[in-house]
Protein backbone atom coordinates (compact mmCIF):
# COMPACT_ATOMS: atom_id res chain seq x y z
CA UNK A 1 0.00 0.00 0.00
CA UNK A 2 1.29 3.24 -0.87
CA UNK A 3 2.20 6.03 2.10
CA UNK A 4 -0.66 7.38 4.55
CA UNK A 5 -2.46 10.47 2.83
CA UNK A 6 -1.95 13.76 4.69
CA UNK A 7 -4.26 16.15 5.68
CA UNK A 8 -3.24 19.20 5.31
CA UNK A 9 -6.18 21.75 5.53
CA UNK A 10 -6.73 23.62 1.80
CA UNK A 11 -5.57 26.98 1.31
CA UNK A 12 -8.08 29.36 -0.71
CA UNK A 13 -6.66 31.72 -3.26
CA UNK A 14 -5.90 35.27 -1.81
CA UNK A 15 -8.62 37.81 -2.05
CA UNK A 16 -11.15 34.99 -1.03
CA UNK A 17 -12.61 34.24 2.58
CA UNK A 18 -11.53 31.15 3.87
CA UNK A 19 -13.25 27.78 2.88
CA UNK A 20 -15.39 26.76 5.52
CA UNK A 21 -14.37 23.18 5.89
CA UNK A 22 -15.87 20.43 7.62
CA UNK A 23 -15.12 19.77 10.74
CA UNK A 24 -16.44 19.49 14.90
CA UNK A 25 -14.08 20.76 17.08
CA UNK A 26 -16.51 19.60 20.08
CA UNK A 27 -16.48 16.15 19.19
CA UNK A 28 -12.59 16.19 18.87
CA UNK A 29 -12.68 17.63 22.31
CA UNK A 30 -14.71 14.55 23.48
CA UNK A 31 -13.00 11.83 22.68
CA UNK A 32 -9.50 13.36 23.98
CA UNK A 33 -11.46 13.90 27.34
CA UNK A 34 -12.76 10.04 27.35
CA UNK A 35 -9.11 9.27 26.12
CA UNK A 36 -7.71 10.61 29.20
CA UNK A 37 -10.36 9.19 31.43
CA UNK A 38 -10.12 5.68 29.75
CA UNK A 39 -6.66 5.33 28.40
CA UNK A 40 -7.81 1.37 27.12
CA UNK A 41 -9.86 3.48 24.41
CA UNK A 42 -6.90 4.44 22.25
CA UNK A 43 -5.93 1.04 21.12
CA UNK A 44 -9.31 1.13 19.49
CA UNK A 45 -8.97 4.25 18.08
CA UNK A 46 -5.74 4.71 17.11
CA UNK A 47 -6.04 2.06 14.27
CA UNK A 48 -7.48 4.50 11.97
CA UNK A 49 -7.36 7.57 13.70
CA UNK A 50 -4.03 9.56 13.51
CA UNK A 51 -3.00 13.44 14.63
CA UNK A 52 -3.65 15.53 11.41
CA UNK A 53 -6.88 13.66 11.19
CA UNK A 54 -7.68 16.42 14.08
CA UNK A 55 -9.13 19.30 12.56
CA UNK A 56 -8.06 22.07 15.88
CA UNK A 57 -4.30 21.50 15.74
CA UNK A 58 -3.90 21.57 19.34
CA UNK A 59 -6.31 18.64 19.62
CA UNK A 60 -4.00 16.89 17.00
CA UNK A 61 -0.97 17.59 19.58
CA UNK A 62 -2.54 16.12 22.32
CA UNK A 63 -3.55 12.98 20.69
CA UNK A 64 -0.19 12.70 19.51
CA UNK A 65 0.94 13.35 23.02
CA UNK A 66 -1.34 10.33 24.40
CA UNK A 67 0.28 8.46 21.95
CA UNK A 68 3.76 8.88 23.03
CA UNK A 69 2.64 8.00 26.59
CA UNK A 70 0.53 5.33 25.44
CA UNK A 71 3.52 3.61 23.82
CA UNK A 72 5.91 3.96 26.64
CA UNK A 73 2.97 2.56 28.98
CA UNK A 74 2.31 5.16 30.50
CA UNK A 75 -0.82 7.02 31.80
CA UNK A 76 -2.11 9.45 29.75
CA UNK A 77 -4.30 12.51 32.28
CA UNK A 78 -4.03 16.16 32.46
CA UNK A 79 -1.74 15.41 35.42
CA UNK A 80 1.21 13.92 32.87
CA UNK A 81 0.40 15.53 29.86
CA UNK A 82 0.88 19.18 31.33
CA UNK A 83 4.97 19.22 31.00
CA UNK A 84 4.36 18.58 27.61
CA UNK A 85 2.33 21.94 26.88
CA UNK A 86 3.78 24.28 29.45
CA UNK A 87 5.15 26.17 26.54
CA UNK A 88 2.53 25.92 24.46
CA UNK A 89 1.69 29.10 23.05
CA UNK A 90 -2.00 28.16 21.03
CA UNK A 91 -2.62 26.21 24.45
CA UNK A 92 -2.18 29.07 26.37
CA UNK A 93 -4.99 31.18 24.31
CA UNK A 94 -7.62 28.44 25.40
CA UNK A 95 -6.20 28.79 29.02
CA UNK A 96 -3.03 26.99 29.34
CA UNK A 97 -2.42 23.23 30.44
CA UNK A 98 -5.86 23.56 32.49
CA UNK A 99 -7.47 23.06 29.17
CA UNK A 100 -6.57 19.42 29.52
CA UNK A 101 -8.64 19.20 32.65
CA UNK A 102 -11.68 20.92 30.64
CA UNK A 103 -11.35 18.24 28.47
CA UNK A 104 -12.35 15.36 31.01
CA UNK A 105 -15.05 17.27 32.68
CA UNK A 106 -17.80 15.50 30.84
CA UNK A 107 -17.80 11.58 31.43
CA UNK A 108 -20.47 10.93 28.93
CA UNK A 109 -17.86 10.74 26.44
CA UNK A 110 -16.72 7.58 27.06
CA UNK A 111 -20.42 5.69 25.88
CA UNK A 112 -19.69 7.34 22.47
CA UNK A 113 -16.01 7.89 21.74
CA UNK A 114 -15.83 5.25 19.01
CA UNK A 115 -18.50 7.18 16.93
CA UNK A 116 -16.68 10.54 17.96
CA UNK A 117 -13.38 8.90 16.68
CA UNK A 118 -15.53 7.78 13.58
CA UNK A 119 -16.83 11.36 12.78
CA UNK A 120 -13.42 12.74 13.46
CA UNK A 121 -11.79 10.37 10.66
CA UNK A 122 -14.60 10.65 8.08
CA UNK A 123 -14.45 15.14 8.17
CA UNK A 124 -10.92 14.62 7.59
CA UNK A 125 -11.46 12.44 4.41
CA UNK A 126 -14.10 15.07 3.44
CA UNK A 127 -11.11 17.89 3.87
CA UNK A 128 -8.75 16.39 2.07
CA UNK A 129 -11.04 15.61 -0.36
CA UNK A 130 -11.99 19.27 -0.69
CA UNK A 131 -8.07 20.04 -1.14
CA UNK A 132 -8.17 17.44 -3.69
CA UNK A 133 -10.83 19.85 -5.86
CA UNK A 134 -8.66 22.86 -4.95
CA UNK A 135 -5.57 21.37 -6.33
CA UNK A 136 -7.79 20.15 -9.49
CA UNK A 137 -9.07 23.70 -9.80
CA UNK A 138 -6.10 25.61 -9.69
CA UNK A 139 -4.18 22.98 -11.75
CA UNK A 140 -6.46 23.30 -14.54
CA UNK A 141 -6.59 27.52 -14.56
CA UNK A 142 -2.83 27.23 -15.52
CA UNK A 143 -2.42 27.71 -19.00
CA UNK A 144 1.76 28.06 -18.69
CA UNK A 145 3.72 25.87 -21.16
CA UNK A 146 4.64 23.49 -19.32
CA UNK A 147 1.36 22.91 -18.43
CA UNK A 148 0.47 18.85 -19.28
CA UNK A 149 -3.29 17.94 -18.83
CA UNK A 150 -2.53 14.54 -19.20
CA UNK A 151 -0.61 14.35 -16.40
CA UNK A 152 -2.88 16.34 -14.10
CA UNK A 153 -5.64 14.18 -14.37
CA UNK A 154 -3.45 10.99 -13.77
CA UNK A 155 -2.06 12.82 -10.85
CA UNK A 156 -5.62 14.21 -9.69
CA UNK A 157 -7.17 10.28 -9.83
CA UNK A 158 -3.51 9.25 -7.73
CA UNK A 159 -4.98 11.89 -4.90
CA UNK A 160 -8.28 10.33 -5.62
CA UNK A 161 -7.08 6.55 -5.78
CA UNK A 162 -5.40 7.78 -2.06
CA UNK A 163 -8.50 9.33 -0.56
CA UNK A 164 -10.90 6.67 -1.21
CA UNK A 165 -7.99 3.82 0.09
CA UNK A 166 -7.30 5.73 3.53
CA UNK A 167 -8.35 3.78 5.92
CA UNK A 168 -8.76 0.34 4.09
CA UNK A 169 -6.25 -2.64 4.26
CA UNK A 170 -2.68 -1.46 5.26
CA UNK A 171 0.09 -3.02 4.72
CA UNK A 172 1.59 -2.59 8.64
CA UNK A 173 2.79 -4.58 11.15
CA UNK A 174 1.30 -7.55 11.52
CA UNK A 175 1.67 -10.17 14.69
CA UNK A 176 2.46 -13.83 14.17
CA UNK A 177 -0.87 -14.61 15.18
CA UNK A 178 -2.64 -12.49 12.40
CA UNK A 179 -0.23 -13.96 9.91
CA UNK A 180 -0.80 -17.42 10.86
CA UNK A 181 -4.59 -16.66 10.64
CA UNK A 182 -4.18 -15.36 6.85
CA UNK A 183 -1.76 -18.46 6.39
CA UNK A 184 -4.45 -21.06 7.68
CA UNK A 185 -7.30 -19.13 5.33
CA UNK A 186 -4.91 -19.15 2.45
CA UNK A 187 -4.57 -22.99 3.12
CA UNK A 188 -8.51 -23.43 3.70
CA UNK A 189 -9.55 -22.17 0.52
CA UNK A 190 -7.08 -23.98 -1.49
CA UNK A 191 -8.90 -27.12 0.71
CA UNK A 192 -12.17 -25.85 -0.22
CA UNK A 193 -11.51 -24.91 -4.06
CA UNK A 194 -11.21 -29.02 -5.13
CA UNK A 195 -7.76 -27.59 -7.44
CA UNK A 196 -6.05 -27.47 -4.34
CA UNK A 197 -5.71 -23.39 -5.55
CA UNK A 198 -4.77 -20.87 -3.30
CA UNK A 199 -4.79 -17.76 -5.27
CA UNK A 200 -6.53 -16.77 -8.68
CA UNK A 201 -7.07 -20.34 -10.67
CA UNK A 202 -5.12 -20.31 -14.62
CA UNK A 203 -8.04 -23.29 -15.64
CA UNK A 204 -5.35 -25.54 -16.19
CA UNK A 205 -5.27 -28.02 -13.54
CA UNK A 206 -1.22 -28.84 -14.37
CA UNK A 207 -0.47 -25.25 -13.77
CA UNK A 208 -2.27 -24.64 -10.73
CA UNK A 209 -0.89 -27.95 -9.35
CA UNK A 210 2.45 -26.41 -9.88
CA UNK A 211 1.55 -22.66 -8.71
CA UNK A 212 -0.82 -23.38 -6.81
CA UNK A 213 -2.79 -20.83 -8.49
CA UNK A 214 -2.00 -16.85 -8.81
CA UNK A 215 -1.34 -15.31 -5.65
CA UNK A 216 -2.58 -11.58 -4.90
CA UNK A 217 0.35 -9.34 -4.68
CA UNK A 218 2.27 -11.77 -6.94
CA UNK A 219 4.33 -10.05 -10.05
CA UNK A 220 4.45 -12.94 -12.46
CA UNK A 221 6.49 -12.69 -15.79
CA UNK A 222 5.06 -14.92 -19.07
CA UNK A 223 8.01 -14.49 -21.42
CA UNK A 224 8.74 -16.25 -24.67
CA UNK A 225 10.24 -15.81 -28.02
CA UNK A 226 7.51 -14.10 -30.41
CA UNK A 227 5.41 -16.90 -32.08
CA UNK A 228 5.21 -18.96 -28.91
CA UNK A 229 1.88 -18.50 -27.78
CA UNK A 230 2.44 -15.95 -24.67
CA UNK A 231 -0.81 -13.89 -26.09
CA UNK A 232 -2.82 -16.80 -26.12
CA UNK A 233 -2.15 -18.36 -22.86
CA UNK A 234 -2.59 -15.07 -20.99
CA UNK A 235 -5.89 -14.94 -22.58
CA UNK A 236 -6.84 -18.23 -22.12
CA UNK A 237 -5.94 -17.70 -18.17
CA UNK A 238 -8.31 -14.22 -18.50
CA UNK A 239 -10.98 -15.82 -19.42
CA UNK A 240 -10.66 -18.94 -17.39
CA UNK A 241 -10.58 -16.64 -14.02
CA UNK A 242 -13.20 -14.44 -15.25
CA UNK A 243 -15.69 -17.63 -15.84
CA UNK A 244 -14.77 -19.20 -12.41
CA UNK A 245 -15.45 -16.31 -11.01
CA UNK A 246 -19.42 -16.06 -12.70
CA UNK A 247 -19.67 -19.89 -11.90
CA UNK A 248 -18.99 -19.69 -8.13
CA UNK A 249 -21.33 -16.67 -7.91
CA UNK A 250 -23.76 -18.41 -9.87
CA UNK A 251 -23.70 -21.59 -7.33
CA UNK A 252 -23.50 -19.13 -4.58
CA UNK A 253 -20.36 -18.76 -3.53
CA UNK A 254 -18.97 -16.01 -1.64
CA UNK A 255 -16.85 -13.52 -4.04
CA UNK A 256 -13.98 -13.30 -1.54
CA UNK A 257 -13.77 -17.05 -1.18
CA UNK A 258 -13.90 -17.91 -5.01
CA UNK A 259 -10.71 -18.70 -7.02
CA UNK A 260 -12.15 -16.73 -9.84
CA UNK A 261 -11.86 -12.87 -10.58
CA UNK A 262 -12.46 -10.55 -12.59
CA UNK A 263 -10.22 -9.22 -14.97
CA UNK A 264 -8.43 -6.30 -16.34
CA UNK A 265 -6.46 -6.68 -19.93
CA UNK A 266 -4.15 -4.19 -20.83
CA UNK A 267 -3.13 -4.94 -24.41
CA UNK A 268 -1.16 -2.63 -25.99
CA UNK A 269 -0.37 -4.74 -29.08
CA UNK A 270 -4.11 -5.67 -30.15
CA UNK A 271 -7.23 -4.30 -30.60
CA UNK A 272 -9.97 -5.18 -28.29
CA UNK A 273 -12.05 -6.66 -31.20
CA UNK A 274 -8.90 -8.97 -32.12
CA UNK A 275 -8.43 -10.00 -28.54
CA UNK A 276 -12.98 -10.79 -28.06
CA UNK A 277 -12.14 -12.36 -31.79
CA UNK A 278 -9.28 -14.58 -30.60
CA UNK A 279 -11.62 -15.65 -27.32
CA UNK A 280 -14.53 -16.29 -29.49
CA UNK A 281 -12.98 -18.77 -31.83
CA UNK A 282 -11.58 -20.39 -28.61
CA UNK A 283 -14.63 -20.96 -27.19
CA UNK A 284 -16.72 -21.38 -30.56
CA UNK A 285 -13.84 -23.79 -31.82
CA UNK A 286 -13.83 -22.12 -35.05
CA UNK A 287 -10.82 -20.75 -36.27
CA UNK A 288 -9.89 -17.02 -35.63
CA UNK A 289 -8.77 -16.57 -39.57
CA UNK A 290 -11.94 -18.28 -41.04
CA UNK A 291 -14.33 -16.00 -38.18
CA UNK A 292 -12.28 -13.22 -39.75
CA UNK A 293 -13.02 -14.03 -43.19
CA UNK A 294 -16.55 -15.11 -42.97
CA UNK A 295 -15.45 -18.55 -44.08
CA UNK A 296 -18.03 -20.44 -41.69
CA UNK A 297 -21.29 -22.24 -41.67
CA UNK A 298 -24.77 -21.72 -40.33
CA UNK A 299 -23.84 -24.25 -37.88
CA UNK A 300 -20.94 -22.84 -37.01
CA UNK A 301 -22.73 -19.50 -36.92
CA UNK A 302 -25.16 -20.60 -33.92
CA UNK A 303 -22.25 -22.13 -32.18
CA UNK A 304 -20.81 -18.61 -32.41
CA UNK A 305 -23.71 -16.98 -31.48
CA UNK A 306 -24.23 -18.97 -28.39
CA UNK A 307 -20.66 -18.55 -27.25
CA UNK A 308 -21.21 -14.41 -27.78
CA UNK A 309 -24.08 -14.62 -25.75
CA UNK A 310 -22.52 -16.51 -23.14
CA UNK A 311 -19.41 -14.02 -22.62
CA UNK A 312 -21.57 -10.94 -22.64
CA UNK A 313 -22.16 -10.99 -19.16
CA UNK A 314 -18.45 -12.06 -18.36
CA UNK A 315 -16.40 -9.70 -16.05
CA UNK A 316 -13.34 -9.42 -18.64
CA UNK A 317 -12.59 -5.52 -19.26
CA UNK A 318 -9.96 -4.84 -22.00
CA UNK A 319 -8.07 -1.58 -22.44
CA UNK A 320 -6.09 -1.32 -26.01
CA UNK A 321 -5.05 2.22 -25.66
CA UNK A 322 -1.46 2.24 -27.25
CA UNK A 323 1.61 3.07 -25.18
CA UNK A 324 0.10 3.44 -22.18
CA UNK A 325 3.36 4.93 -20.03
CA UNK A 326 3.17 3.28 -16.41
CA UNK A 327 1.80 5.97 -14.53
CA UNK A 328 -1.37 6.28 -16.69
CA UNK A 329 -1.80 2.27 -16.25
CA UNK A 330 -1.42 2.45 -12.72
CA UNK A 331 -4.38 5.14 -12.56
CA UNK A 332 -6.31 2.88 -15.03
CA UNK A 333 -6.01 -0.03 -12.84
CA UNK A 334 -6.97 1.88 -9.41
CA UNK A 335 -10.29 3.01 -11.33
CA UNK A 336 -11.10 -0.70 -12.57
CA UNK A 337 -10.26 -1.64 -8.78
CA UNK A 338 -12.65 0.83 -7.45
CA UNK A 339 -15.23 0.80 -9.64
CA UNK A 340 -15.20 -2.96 -11.37
CA UNK A 341 -13.71 -4.69 -8.28
CA UNK A 342 -11.41 -6.35 -11.02
CA UNK A 343 -8.66 -9.26 -9.02
CA UNK A 344 -6.38 -10.02 -11.67
CA UNK A 345 -4.82 -7.52 -14.16
CA UNK A 346 -2.43 -9.22 -17.00
CA UNK A 347 -0.35 -6.61 -19.44
CA UNK A 348 0.39 -7.42 -22.59
CA UNK A 349 3.09 -6.72 -23.03
CA UNK A 350 5.70 -5.24 -20.80
CA UNK A 351 8.32 -3.98 -23.17
CA UNK A 352 5.53 -1.73 -24.74
CA UNK A 353 4.69 0.10 -21.58
CA UNK A 354 6.89 3.46 -21.66
CA UNK A 355 8.23 4.70 -18.41
CA UNK A 356 7.39 8.12 -16.75
CA UNK A 357 11.12 9.64 -17.66
CA UNK A 358 11.12 12.91 -19.88
CA UNK A 359 15.36 12.96 -19.60
CA UNK A 360 15.30 11.03 -23.01
CA UNK A 361 19.00 9.68 -22.57
CA UNK A 362 17.53 6.77 -24.18
CA UNK A 363 18.39 4.43 -21.61
CA UNK A 364 15.71 1.49 -21.89
CA UNK A 365 17.35 -0.65 -19.56
CA UNK A 366 17.14 1.56 -16.83
CA UNK A 367 12.92 2.43 -17.83
CA UNK A 368 12.44 -1.47 -18.30
CA UNK A 369 13.86 -1.98 -14.88
CA UNK A 370 10.86 1.36 -13.61
CA UNK A 371 8.36 -0.55 -15.34
CA UNK A 372 9.00 -4.03 -13.89
CA UNK A 373 9.04 -2.54 -10.47
CA UNK A 374 5.99 0.08 -11.10
CA UNK A 375 4.17 -2.98 -12.14
CA UNK A 376 5.10 -4.89 -8.65
CA UNK A 377 4.23 -2.10 -6.87
CA UNK A 378 0.87 -1.70 -8.36
CA UNK A 379 0.28 -5.66 -7.68
CA UNK A 380 0.94 -4.87 -3.89
CA UNK A 381 -0.87 -2.13 -3.42
CA UNK A 382 -4.16 -3.59 -5.65
CA UNK A 383 -3.50 -6.85 -3.68
CA UNK A 384 -4.14 -8.62 -6.70
CA UNK A 385 -1.76 -10.73 -9.31
CA UNK A 386 -0.58 -8.93 -12.16
CA UNK A 387 0.68 -11.00 -15.30
CA UNK A 388 3.18 -9.65 -17.31
CA UNK A 389 4.01 -11.09 -20.41
CA UNK A 390 7.39 -10.09 -21.58
CA UNK A 391 9.94 -10.30 -24.83
CA UNK A 392 13.34 -12.38 -24.69
CA UNK A 393 16.33 -11.48 -26.03
CA UNK A 394 17.50 -13.15 -29.62
CA UNK A 395 20.03 -14.75 -27.32
CA UNK A 396 17.80 -17.90 -27.45
CA UNK A 397 18.06 -18.54 -30.93
CA UNK A 398 21.63 -18.46 -31.31
CA UNK A 399 21.88 -21.85 -28.76
CA UNK A 400 20.73 -25.45 -30.26
CA UNK A 401 18.53 -25.97 -27.28
CA UNK A 402 15.82 -22.74 -27.67
CA UNK A 403 14.56 -23.32 -24.36
CA UNK A 404 14.94 -20.20 -22.50
CA UNK A 405 16.87 -19.34 -19.47
CA UNK A 406 16.33 -16.49 -16.74
CA UNK A 407 19.80 -15.55 -18.25
CA UNK A 408 17.51 -14.47 -21.39
CA UNK A 409 15.96 -11.82 -19.11
CA UNK A 410 18.75 -10.28 -17.71
CA UNK A 411 19.47 -7.43 -20.24
CA UNK A 412 15.87 -5.97 -19.25
CA UNK A 413 16.72 -4.62 -16.03
CA UNK A 414 15.27 -6.01 -12.36
CA UNK A 415 12.78 -8.25 -14.48
CA UNK A 416 14.19 -11.23 -13.02
CA UNK A 417 14.35 -9.68 -9.50
CA UNK A 418 11.20 -8.07 -9.47
CA UNK A 419 9.18 -10.87 -10.39
CA UNK A 420 7.67 -13.60 -7.89
CA UNK A 421 7.30 -15.66 -10.34
CA UNK A 422 9.08 -16.07 -13.73
CA UNK A 423 7.07 -18.74 -17.01
CA UNK A 424 8.60 -19.27 -20.05
CA UNK A 425 7.01 -20.83 -22.70
CA UNK A 426 8.32 -22.85 -25.15
CA UNK A 427 6.74 -25.13 -28.69
CA UNK A 428 8.90 -27.57 -30.09
CA UNK A 429 6.91 -27.60 -32.74
CA UNK A 430 7.60 -24.45 -33.98
CA UNK A 431 11.15 -24.90 -34.16
CA UNK A 432 10.98 -28.01 -35.81
CA UNK A 433 8.05 -26.76 -38.40
CA UNK A 434 10.79 -23.90 -39.45
CA UNK A 435 13.15 -26.76 -39.96
CA UNK A 436 10.88 -28.72 -43.07
CA UNK A 437 13.73 -30.16 -45.70
CA UNK A 438 12.73 -30.14 -49.26
CA UNK A 439 9.14 -31.47 -49.88
CA UNK A 440 10.27 -34.59 -52.09
CA UNK A 441 8.52 -34.93 -56.12
CA UNK A 442 8.59 -38.13 -58.44
CA UNK A 443 12.20 -38.68 -59.42
CA UNK A 444 13.88 -37.33 -56.67
CA UNK A 445 17.07 -38.58 -54.61
CA UNK A 446 16.05 -41.53 -51.64
CA UNK A 447 17.51 -39.22 -49.11
CA UNK A 448 15.26 -36.60 -49.94
CA UNK A 449 12.32 -38.79 -49.38
CA UNK A 450 14.37 -40.50 -46.16
CA UNK A 451 14.91 -37.01 -44.69
CA UNK A 452 10.94 -35.19 -45.40
CA UNK A 453 10.16 -38.90 -43.75
CA UNK A 454 12.21 -38.37 -40.95
CA UNK A 455 11.14 -34.86 -40.63
CA UNK A 456 7.44 -35.75 -40.18
CA UNK A 457 8.18 -38.76 -37.88
CA UNK A 458 9.87 -35.81 -35.70
CA UNK A 459 6.90 -33.18 -35.79
CA UNK A 460 4.37 -35.67 -35.21
CA UNK A 461 6.08 -36.44 -31.73
CA UNK A 462 6.00 -32.50 -30.84
CA UNK A 463 3.06 -31.50 -32.68
CA UNK A 464 0.71 -29.51 -30.50
CA UNK A 465 2.63 -29.87 -27.62
CA UNK A 466 3.67 -27.20 -25.20
CA UNK A 467 6.08 -26.41 -22.33
CA UNK A 468 5.56 -23.98 -19.21
CA UNK A 469 8.64 -24.24 -17.77
CA UNK A 470 8.49 -22.15 -14.27
CA UNK A 471 11.60 -20.88 -13.95
CA UNK A 472 11.69 -18.86 -10.75
CA UNK A 473 8.81 -19.00 -8.01
CA UNK A 474 9.07 -17.68 -4.49
CA UNK A 475 6.46 -19.59 -3.24
CA UNK A 476 7.16 -22.99 -4.62
CA UNK A 477 9.61 -24.98 -6.42
CA UNK A 478 10.29 -24.75 -10.32
CA UNK A 479 10.17 -26.99 -12.91
CA UNK A 480 8.28 -27.84 -16.20
CA UNK A 481 4.33 -28.39 -16.86
CA UNK A 482 3.44 -29.64 -20.65
CA UNK A 483 0.67 -28.55 -22.29
CA UNK A 484 -1.60 -29.09 -25.56
CA UNK A 485 -2.14 -26.63 -27.58
CA UNK A 486 -4.44 -25.99 -30.46
CA UNK A 487 -3.30 -23.39 -33.04
CA UNK A 488 -6.00 -22.55 -35.28
CA UNK A 489 -8.64 -21.94 -31.78
CA UNK A 490 -5.33 -20.59 -30.11
CA UNK A 491 -6.38 -22.53 -27.12
CA UNK A 492 -3.98 -23.95 -24.22
CA UNK A 493 -5.45 -27.25 -22.18
CA UNK A 494 -4.55 -29.81 -20.01
CA UNK A 495 -2.92 -32.81 -21.55
CA UNK A 496 -4.89 -35.99 -21.20
CA UNK A 497 -3.10 -38.62 -18.91
CA UNK A 498 -2.09 -40.78 -21.43
CA UNK A 499 -0.28 -37.74 -23.24
CA UNK A 500 0.91 -36.39 -20.17
CA UNK A 501 3.31 -40.05 -19.37
CA UNK A 502 4.57 -39.54 -22.76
Amino acid sequence: MADPIRFPAPTPPSGEEPLALPHNVEAEAALLGALMIDNRLFEDVQLKLRADHFYEPVHGRIYEAIRKLADKNMIANPVTLRPMFEGDEAMRQLGGPAYLAQLTGSGAALIGARDFAAQIYELALLRALVGVGRDMVEGALDTSDTVDPQGQIEQAEAALYRVAEEGGASGGVKSFGEATKLAIEMAARALNSGGHVSGITTGLDSMNAKMGGMHKSDLIILAGRPGMGKSSLATNIAYNAAMRYVRDKEDGIDPAKSVGAPVAIFNLEMSADQLATRILAEQSGISSENLRMGKISQQEFRNLARAAAELESLPLYIDDTPALTIAALRTRARRLKRQRGIGMIIVDYLQLLQGTGKSGDGNRVQEISEISRGLKTLAKELDVPVLALSQLSRAVEQREDKRPQLSDLRESGSIEQDADIVLFIYREDYYVGSREPKRPVSGDDPKIFQAHEDWQREMEGVFGLAEVIVAKQRHGATGKVRLKFESKITKFSDLADEEYRN
